[in-house]
């Protein structure tokens, strides 16, 4: 692995923009992605990778194959399962092989993953943090990396690790949250939002925010005139799911918010917050 990482990666697939469909995602640039070597380029070639052969080639380059195969015979039922499926089961080993280790040899190995070059195995050691059993508050503070990483498929996997755990201390989650949605990283904003969104997207539902959506005030007020289209989407597609149970509230706060900011970020999420509903 170590004489493969010395070959020059040559700039036509460094800056690639990223295949439109998985048929057209060349050999050679799939055989980076599962080897770990670059990041994927769109949705197309993240779904592409092969996180099993992806898993092997770690644990050759970490010299940990004597775990190979016990974590892939473990593994091998869910290989033909979606991303979304094949993600969480290969943390869920990570997770294990982890706690496996001494002290400081868990922190090492964890790091590892969470500062691959592959967004694939950084997307493995954010689910690693949704497993974990600490308090709200560290396991917020642990998926904070991953929550403003760089690369989309981290982010977003970033917030379905640890919804599990924010649906169960709702009030917890939103008053720990609320001092998210007013830092100067539009990720980290963008995060608070997605993560609490009432129906959301490949994610189980939040029944309270469904029946109470008020609850979410906290973190949706702060950014009704957010200078960020990557927020101003998050923020309308909260109010959009909400509206799906409570239209009249998602009415009512579109109301108040075109009174008292009346600007162009502010339209634009009005306008897709209400996008679904019958006028």
């Amino acid at each position: 692995m170590q004489s493969n990482d010395k070959i020059s990666i040559p700039d036509f697939i460094l800056n690639r923009k990223g295949a439109r469909t998985a048929n057209d995602i060349l050999p050679d640039v799939i055989g980076l992605l599962n080897s770990g070597r670059i990041e994927s380029a769109n949705l197309t070639e993240w779904l592409a990778v092969d996180h099993l052969e992806l898993l092997r080639h770690v644990l050759a380059e970490y010299e940990m194959l004597q775990h190979a195969d016990a974590m892939l015979s473990v593994l091998e039922q869910i290989k033909r399962q979606s991303t979304m499926k094949v993600i969480p089961a290969i943390a869920g080993e990570w997770f294990k092989l982890i706690r496996l280790q001494t002290d400081q040899d868990q922190g090492e190995l964890f790091e590892r993953l969470a500062a691959h070059r592959s967004d694939s195995v950084r997307c493995w050691a954010a689910f690693v943090v949704g497993l974990d059993p600490s308090e709200l508050e560290q396991k917020l503070a642990a998926i904070r990396p991953f929550a403003a990483d760089h690369h989309f498929g981290v982010r977003e996997i970033a917030w379905m690790a640890v919804r599990d755990s924010v649906s169960q201390q709702l009030q917890l989650a939103i008053s720990l949250l609320s001092s998210w949605v007013r830092e100067s990283d539009a990720n980290l904003r963008r995060f608070a939002v997605e993560l609490t969104r009432p129906r959301g997207v490949w994610a189980k539902h939040i029944a309270d925010l469904k029946d109470n959506p008020e609850w979410g005030l906290p973190l949706l007020e702060p950014l009704k005139a957010d200078p960020s289209k990557y927020v101003q989407d998050s923020v309308a597609n909260w109010l959009n799911d909400a509206a799906k149970s409570r239209p009249d509230w998602v009415v009512q706060v579109c109301r108040t918010w075109m009174e008292v900011s009346d600007n162009n970020e502010t339209k634009r999420i009005v306008a897709r917050a209400q996008r679904s509903m019958k006028h």
